[in-house]
């Protein structure tokens, strides 16, 4: 760093700073907000199906959908558990669909970051 001799020289530095300042707590509060996003239950599930889509190497719709529904149901079980309840079973099953819908639905965040195949191809 070299030595600042003038006023002027010394506010310009200053300002510099406060700037790039202003911008790092700007990158650490999107940062934070990205962290508190995917620390969501729902993106948490979500995630583990994609990770599970992609290791065990799912590719068609179909063996996704199976898992959804898989998860929804395994939810309705913890939740509701066993029961001879009418209420009960139909609480659960529309836990059950609820769940499946928000895990095979893509998230927010997806959409938004990541770019069409057309976009991909026009460049």
């Amino acid at each position: 760093m070299e030595t600042i001799y003038t006023f002027d020289a010394l506010n310009q530095r200053i300002q510099l700073l406060e700037n790039q300042q202003d911008k790092e707590w700007c990158d650490i509060k999107d940062e934070i907000d990205e962290i508190k996003e995917n620390l969501k239950p729902l993106n948490l599930i979500r995630n583990t199906v994609e990770e599970i889509n992609k290791t065990v190497g799912f590719k068609s719709n179909l063996a996704q959908s199976a898992i959804n529904i898989g998860i929804g149901y395994l939810a309705k079980k913890l939740v509701i558990g066993k029961t001879n309840s009418t209420f009960k079973n139909i609480l659960g099953s529309v836990l059950q669909v609820a769940v499946t819908t928000l895990i095979s639905k893509p998230s927010e965040h997806e959409t938004q970051t990541k770019p069409s195949e057309e976009e991909l191809y026009k460049e």
